[in-house]
């Protein structure tokens, strides 16, 4: 069996609104667990994986990348930091990357595929193809979303020619699958990798933080709440009788984890020595 290396790469800061993030869950619960700025803001990480195996590099999402005016770095909150940077303190160079795979085409997900080049914007990872389903680019393209700003085409036009769609649950590398996990957006996949660890999944905005464990503890932005619920309660299922370990994509603090059972019927999160 193929095994992969994984590293945990932490691609710059940002801020949503808090009430956007939890959906339906009321700011009287959700601020006990999370203290919102004077915006109403949440601070939350652009979580990536490194994955090598045999010579070949596969980067999990790309973060926000850097592209952003002033103007637009307040409204979000964002750091000055993108992938590349992350990737710079681990010695990898973006050209040696074989494979990038996405969860999703939101800007905070799809944002580092590219960078300026004076005016113009151009691929990061030249000599990688882009992993993302098929349904997800489509409906990027169609600007299909409860945002109206989310899907922009400086992500996404340059990188058009390094595109290897998928339909449904697909092995795109020995050891790497991904997997449909919609709700959050039609298109949105997991990506399940085989470690030494055992099996490491990045799951998108299933369950973005650790707060979003309960089965109604999701984004206000999901195309399909009631959907999320259902898909987050079997992959829940799964997760914890297979003792996945989760990489949890917005989580700033401690963002690996292993679900477990709870005395309530439902699933607490169990400690890890990773992440």
């Amino acid at each position: 069996m193929t095994t992969w290396n994984w590293s945990l790469l932490r691609a710059g800061l940002m801020r949503l609104d808090g009430g956007g993030m939890f959906g339906v869950v009321p700011k009287s619960l959700w601020s006990k667990l999370i203290e919102p700025d004077e915006k109403n803001r949440i601070a939350l990480q652009t979580n990536c994986l490194l994955l090598e195996c045999d010579g070949r590099r596969v980067l999990v999402e790309t973060g926000c990348g850097d592209k952003w005016t002033d103007k637009e770095r307040d409204i979000y909150g964002l750091e000055r930091r993108c992938v590349i940077d992350a990737l710079a303190e681990v010695h990898v160079e973006p050209a040696s990357i074989d494979r990038v795979i996405l969860t999703h085409l939101h800007f905070d997900h799809a944002g580092g595929l590219t960078r300026l080049e004076g005016e113009h914007a151009v691929p990061c990872f030249q000599n990688a193809d882009v992993v993302v389903q098929q349904r997800e680019w489509d409906d990027a393209n169609a600007n299909r979303s409860t945002m109206t700003g989310t899907y922009l085409p400086t992500h996404l036009d340059p990188i058009a020619d390094q595109l290897h769609l998928v339909d449904g649950a697909v092995d795109v590398e020995p050891g790497i699958r991904v997997l449909p996990d919609p709700g959050h957006t039609w298109g949105q996949q997991a990506v399940l990798i085989d470690t030494v660890d055992g099996t490491l999944c990045f799951p998108g905005d299933l369950m973005p933080t650790v707060h979003h464990l309960g089965a109604a503890w999701s984004c206000g932005y999901d195309m399909e709440p009631y959907q999320s619920k259902l898909t987050k309660t079997s992959f829940f299922e799964r997760a914890c009788d297979e003792r996945w370990l989760l990489v949890l994509d917005h989580e700033p603090g401690k963002a690996v984890h292993r679900l477990v059972h709870n005395d309530r019927g439902w699933y607490a999160l169990a400690d890890t020595d990773s992440g």
